[in-house]
C-alpha cells in the first residue's frame, strides 16, 4: 500500500510544521511556495505563486490524496487578503481541474475572524459567523469557494496562533504592555505545533475512514482574559514596570470551543497558554 500523500498549497510557518509532522509518519509531502529553498527537509518542492494563475511547472503528476490550502496574506488589507484567501484558492483549484486530479479532502485553513461575538460570549462551529471587518468578509467567502469546490472540504478556523517567530505578546510584555482588565477582554490562541497537529490529525482521520465535520475551531483549552495572560508573562519574566501610555484596548472578546475536535480524538500539546508559552521561554518550542 503506498503512503498517503499531500499538497500544501502556502506551505509556510503552519504548513512547514504540519509537513514535518507528516513526513515523520512516512507520507509523501509536496509544498508549494515561492521561496522553495526554505521547505523543511524531506518535502518535493513546487515551486509556484498562489498570486499567479500559472500552474507551477512543479506540479505533482499523480493526484495528491489531499490538499491543504494554508495561505497567508502578504499585504493586510482587503485587496490582498483576497489575493491570498480567494483568488489563491481560485488558481490551486483550477490547477487540479486542469489535470483532472481531485484529491480526496480539502482542509481550507481559515481564522477564527469569521466571528463577531464581542461580549465574551462562548463560540462554536455552530455559532454565527457575521463578520463585519474585510478579514473576516473575504474568509467567508474563501471558506464558502472550498465548500463548493466539489471536494470534499473541512475549513479549520484556527485562533492566535503563536509560537518561535510569533512572539508580539512577549515582546509588548517585555515593553510594559498594559490591558483593561474590567470588563474581562478573551482571548484564544493556539501553539504553531497544535495548530498544525490538528491538521495532520484531521487528515490521519479522515485518511483512516473517519467522517469529518465541515468545519473545526482549532483553539487551546482554556481561552483566557488577556489582563490573565499578559499577568502571567510579566511575572514569568519578571517585568515590574508598566509602559507609560495609556491602557490598551482590543475590540474582541469571545471564548472559543475545541469541543468538535476534542471529541474526534484531538488533544492539544500545550493546554493553556501557559504551557505554550512556557515552552518557548525555555527554547522547547
Amino acid at each position: 500500500m503506498s503512503s498517503p500523500s499531500v499538497l500544501i498549497a502556502g506551505c509556510g510557518d503552519v504548513g512547514s510544521r504540519l509537513a514535518t509532522q507528516l513526513l515523520a509518519e512516512q507520507w509523501q509531502v509536496h509544498g508549494l511556495r515561492r521561496n522553495v529553498a526554505r521547505l523543511p527537509q524531506g518535502v518535493k518542492a513546487v515551486a509556484g505563486d498562489l498570486f499567479s494563475k500559472q500552474c507551477p511547472a512543479d506540479w505533482p503528476d499523480a493526484a495528491p490524496d489531499y490538499l491543504v490550502y494554508c495561505a497567508a496574506a502578504t499585504e493586510h488589507d482587503e485587496a490582498g487578503y483576497r489575493a491570498a484567501y480567494v483568488e489563491g484558492l481560485q488558481h490551486v483549484l483550477g490547477w487540479l481541474r486542469e489535470r483532472g486530479q481531485r484529491p480526496k479532502r480539502l482542509l481550507f485553513v481559515s481564522s477564527s475572524s469569521v466571528y463577531e461575538q464581542k461580549d465574551g460570549e462562548w463560540v462554536d462551529e455552530a455559532s454565527p459567523a457575521e463578520a463585519e471587518a474585510y478579514s473576516g468578509r473575504v474568509m467567508l467567502e474563501a471558506e464558502q469557494l472550498a465548500l463548493d469546490s466539489g471536494i470534499p472540504a473541512s475549513r479549520v478556523r484556527l485562533t492566535g496562533i503563536y509560537g518561535p517567530g510569533r512572539e508580539w505578546l512577549l515582546t509588548q510584555v517585555r515593553r510594559g504592555y498594559r490591558v483593561e482588565t474590567d470588563p474581562p477582554l478573551y482571548g484564544n490562541r493556539i501553539h504553531a505545533d497544535d495548530a498544525a497537529g490538528l491538521l495532520a490529525f484531521l487528515l490521519k482521520a479522515d485518511q483512516r475512514g473517519a467522517a469529518l465535520d465541515d468545519c473545526y475551531i482549532g483553539v487551546d483549552d482554556s481561552p483566557a482574559p488577556l489582563a490573565e495572560v499578559v499577568g502571567w508573562l510579566r511575572e514569568y519574566l519578571g517585568v515590574t514596570e508598566w509602559a507609560a501610555d495609556a491602557s490598551v484596548r482590543r475590540t474582541g472578546s469571545k471564548r472559543c470551543s475545541n469541543a468538535r475536535a476534542r471529541a474526534l480524538g484531538w488533544v492539544p500539546r500545550y493546554l493553556s497558554y501557559r504551557e505554550g508559552y512556557a515552552a518557548i521561554l525555555e527554547g522547547q518550542g
